[in-house]
């Protein structure tokens, strides 16, 4: 059998791990073992994180409709247990986006709630 030299593929794949780790610091950013794990648990955090950002934006929903609400004279769970009797399909971060920037709109809309 003939031999077969893997020269081209190797350094390849050592470079495209390298690229993945520019801007890295100290050896991760040049040595191909810490190279290669820096980008693995870049990638499981990466994941984690797309999860966890979700939880925290509607963390920052929810304090967002209660400063809003507090101002109108209601605390946030009479609010939303308000919503959720009158059958209304807004979501939290409409709400708070409506709160946010139309304030005399949302407090039109807690005034119909309130009725």
């Amino acid at each position: 059998m003939p031999r077969v030299k893997r020269g081209v593929t190797h350094v390849k794949r050592r470079k495209n791990i390298l690229k993945k780790t520019k801007g890295y610091n100290w050896g991760r950013k040049n040595l191909i073992k810490l190279a290669h794990t820096a980008i693995n648990k870049a990638g499981q955090h990466a994941l984690a994180d797309r999860r966890k950002k979700k939880r925290v934006m509607r963390r920052l929903w929810q304090v967002k409709l209660n400063a809003a609400v507090h101002t109108l004279g209601l605390n946030y769970s009479r609010f939303i247990d308000m919503l959720k009797k009158n059958n209304s399909e807004l979501d939290r971060k409409v709400l708070s986006q409506i709160a946010e920037t139309r304030s005399a709109a949302f407090a039109n809309l807690v005034a119909a709630l309130k009725k």
